[in-house]
């Protein structure tokens, strides 16, 4: 039998230590780690031999010294130009892939995400260059409606930079673009009018087309995008959502090609992801909070989630299936149902999923789709609800992780860079995004997925 790679590193790094805080609060330095034993007195787990330099936890073994804000900035930034350089300048600004996933729109996000870090004007620009290229990229393209692979992505960028830049001529078209899109009618038709063929879903769906609504709401103001716009889409998201549900036992199911996914790509958490910013009727609120409790009820003994219904392997830990996705949904639902009320239980679904992520997050791949730098995000989004300092320092962990080994390990072939090494979701991109985050984790969000 073939000995396949496992799909994750052993973590080895050192968790933080509750009791430090009580010991010597304050005489750390900015951004020092914390040593000692593992928090819960649990053993370090076997080394993995592609980590023999990484910090060991365990009692004696060094403890992290994380980088500071000024270095996750320089890193972050260095990264982006060199890939500005390779998936822009280099290939004489053509564009191939307009879109955000694997495509140059990834870099023109990157871009904007190091201008709101940094205050560099002329990443504003080269994201706005980006933006107009990949626009006329997509005119030969079949028109998607989501943000992340499709064309409302384009346009909700383009709006939100060209906001930014104060060109209200760019920003006037590129509002015009989206309304387009808007219109298809496919968006709004519910089950009753055979609306079962456009999926719902994050990716390729109806929830994407809702995230971009959302996007340059938060960016742009509140009614940039009226409810006038969005509103019959999210009807139809529910009125499908419950069609899908018959005799399954939950309030709303979607399915992706014949697949009941739960994931924040394809699936459940996803789709809930971007519900629970409308305002929605009283029976779909109890909708949306029932089915994310049928996933709480119905996770793996671990604390992770089955990536589709009826799906038995307790196998994946990523941001498109398994607890990291599920995780930052919950997130939500704590911070929107109240952390000490109703949404107690999601917060502590969140949590509990973010030591799965811990324990085997740590992925032999680069990006935010299927990568560390994507499960990350989980630690920061539970730091950001709860202020408390052990989330903070589990993404600072794996984030050092990925300054201090990333490049060498896909070198050497021990982490898997991705199809498109360069790109957002899949590739070092992320890396650079989330390193740009830590300098200011407070105001970080998993772009595509959380809103900021």
């Amino acid at each position: 039998m073939e000995n396949r790679q496992p799909r994750y590193f052993a973590n080895t790094l050192p968790d933080y230590v509750e009791s430090a805080r009580e010991e010597g609060e304050g005489e750390k330095g900015e951004g020092e780690g914390e040593r000692g034993e593992p928090e819960g007195g649990k053993a370090p787990a076997k080394r993995d031999p592609s980590m023999t330099d990484m910090p060991r936890g365990g009692g004696g073994g060094e403890g992290i010294r994380f980088p500071s804000s000024q270095d996750f900035m320089q890193s972050g930034a260095t990264l982006k130009d060199d890939i500005v350089h390779r998936t822009w300048t280099a290939v004489d600004r053509t564009v191939r892939d307009p879109f955000m996933y694997t495509g140059t729109l990834g870099t023109a996000l990157l871009c904007l995400k190091s201008y709101q870090v940094t205050g560099n004007e002329n990443d504003l620009k080269t994201c706005l260059d980006i933006v107009d290229a990949s626009a006329a990229a997509s005119l030969r393209a079949k028109l998607v409606v989501t943000f992340l692979c499709g064309h409302s992505g384009i346009y909700a960028v383009g709006a939100v930079a060209a906001h930014y830049s104060k060109d209200q001529r760019r920003f006037n078209r590129y509002i015009n673009l989206f309304n387009e899109v808007a219109s298809e009618r496919a968006l709004a038709a519910g089950p009753e009018d055979g609306g079962m063929g456009m999926p719902y879903e994050l990716l390729y769906g109806r929830a994407g087309f809702l995230w971009s609504a959302l996007y340059i709401n938060r960016h742009c103001g509140d009614g940039t995008i009226p409810l006038s716009t969005t509103g019959a889409v999210i009807e139809a998201i529910i009125s499908g959502g419950r069609a899908g549900a018959a005799n399954t036992g939950w309030p709303l199911m979607y399915q992706w090609h014949g697949t009941r996914y739960w994931g924040a790509a394809h699936g459940l958490a996803g789709i809930m992801q971007v519900l629970m910013h409308f305002p929605l009727s009283p029976s779909a609120e109890e909708d949306v909070k029932a089915t994310l409790r049928l996933m709480i009820r119905n996770r793996f003994p671990s604390g992770n989630y089955p990536s589709s219904e009826g799906k038995s392997r307790d196998l994946l830990v990523h941001w498109c299936h398994g607890a990291p996705g599920v995780a930052v949904t919950m997130v939500t639902a704590a911070s929107k149902y109240g952390p000490q009320g109703e949404g107690a239980e999601f917060l502590q679904a969140a949590v509990e999923a973010a030591d799965v992520v811990w324990e085997r997050g740590l992925l032999r791949r680069a990006g935010l789709c299927h990568g560390v730098s994507g499960n990350a995000y989980v630690f920061l989004s539970l730091f950001r609800a709860t202020g408390e300092k052990r989330h903070l320092h589990r993404a600072q962990a794996f984030a050092t992780f990925l300054r201090d080994r990333g490049q060498e390990l896909i070198r050497t072939g021990k982490m898997h860079g991705g199809d498109r090494p360069y790109s957002l979701y899949e590739g070092v991109a992320g890396f650079s995004y989330l390193w740009l985050d830590l300098c200011q984790p407070e105001n970080s969000r998993f772009p595509g997925y959380e809103l900021f």
